[in-house]
């Protein structure tokens, strides 16, 4: 096998490094909650719903906190402000029933007066400064319904004072900066990433394997956000999961040159999860299963084939990108996009999200090039195997949890 250059040798060392660094706690996107607030006059009645997930991060040893000590934590950062001052809490702080994987709690405010209302929210940001609150706010009285993101640098909006929605007012720099924390706070999308760079051999590799990514996800991601295809989100989730094992299954393919033996024990495990289907067990379809199974099978016996699978990449990672450009839409289908900005919005998420791509990319390769200038690699075919391996059981693992939560 011909060896590659020193630059690749140590690129494929560092993406091994920063893989075995994920979280799997932060497997599922990124960190996020959300609030519905009704206002009645001086009366305001909040449901806050989070994560699990999230609610793990007020313990140091990351168990799941007590009901009083999240309500405490919530109290004294989640709050309406009424004419300048904070509207008081009516006792108790009722817990509501939520969804597997949630937590959900009623709280009622007095306030001192009716008008000039704000909304206001620090919850998390002193654990995750990327964190996000997706609030809905309806006025009972004037029937007015507003959407606001509250962000760290955002935490206090108006809701009666005129300005209204957020996203309807928000600068064009706050899309992209949406766009670009989707890349950094989202660690499934950053593992495929990294996974590119582990496949790509050579800079012309690199460009392909982005282009046809790019490509892809920016088609579903204005499919998606323009109502033109709604796909279900959970599907999605999983789906995504799946190219990352793909990604890690490939380099093991053509490593070991025994495409054969991989792709019948992926199709075969896709197509006993559809089987499991038909028997009641699991989230996806059976038809999703079998034709990821016969996808899978055949891209894997293709790329184990092909003496330069470079050029095949761009096609494939399109695929990928489709994937992943539906994944991107599902934070954006959310918040129920003002449509007289639907498309300066796109354009500025979608200029996030290259802004998130090529950083990662640069920052490897600057990393590269530092440890390249004092001879520091390994054996790339060390280094691909237990990396991709790594990208393999990490796939394997989110998509198997996605397709039976």
């Amino acid at each position: 096998m011909r060896q590659g250059r020193p630059a690749p040798r140590v690129l494929k060392w560092a993406l091994a490094a920063t893989l075995f660094g994920v979280s799997v706690a932060g497997a599922h996107t990124r960190s996020q909650s959300h609030s519905v607030w009704e206002i009645k006059g001086t009366d305001v009645d909040l449901v806050m719903t989070i994560p699990v997930v999230e609610a793990d991060r007020l313990s140091s040893d990351q168990s799941s906190p007590s009901e009083e000590h999240l309500k405490a934590y919530l109290t004294g950062r989640v709050y309406p402000v009424a004419g300048g001052r904070r509207c008081e809490v009516v006792p108790p702080v009722q817990t509501l029933s939520a969804a597997a994987g949630f937590r959900k709690y009623d709280f009622t405010f007095k306030c001192a007066a009716p008008n000039d209302l704000q909304i206001h929210s620090a919850a998390f940001f002193d654990l995750v400064s990327s964190h996000t609150n997706f609030a809905q706010v309806q006025n009972a009285l004037t029937g007015e319904f507003t959407e606001q993101l509250i962000t760290v640098e955002h935490q206090t909006v108006d809701v009666t004072g005129g300005e209204g929605s957020r996203l309807k007012n928000a600068r064009f720099v706050e899309f992209i900066r949406m766009g670009t924390l989707h890349i950094f706070t989202g660690v499934d999308h950053m593992a495929f990433l990294l996974g590119l760079v582990l496949i790509s051999r050579r800079m012309r590799d690199l460009v392909f394997v982005v282009t046809g990514f790019t490509i892809g996800h920016s088609l579903t991601l204005a499919l998606a956000v323009t109502g033109i295809l709604r796909p279900h989100a959970e599907y999605i989730d999983a789906l995504v999961a799946l190219t990352i094992a793909l990604i890690g299954a490939e380099n093991i393919v053509v490593q070991t040159h025994k495409p054969r033996l991989v792709a019948l024990a992926v199709g075969g495990s896709l197509a006993f999860m559809a089987l499991l289907k038909s028997m009641g067990f699991g989230d996806l379809p059976g038809l999703l299963l079998l034709g990821a199974g016969l996808f899978t099978a055949n891209y894997l016996l293709i790329a184990g084939r092909l003496r330069d699978a470079g050029r095949l990449r761009i096609l494939i990672t399109l695929v990928f990108g489709l994937i992943h450009g539906f994944g991107f839409a599902a934070d954006l289908l959310e918040l129920q996009l003002p449509p007289e900005r639907l498309a300066e919005l796109l354009v500025g998420f979608n200029v996030g999200v290259e802004i998130g791509q090529l950083t990662l990319v640069v920052a490897a390769t600057v990393l590269v090039g530092t440890l390249a200038k004092y001879k520091f690699a390994l054996p790339r075919p060390l280094v691909v195997d237990v990396a991709s391996s790594f990208l393999v059981a990490l796939g394997v693992f989110w998509f198997v949890s996605r397709s039976y939560a």
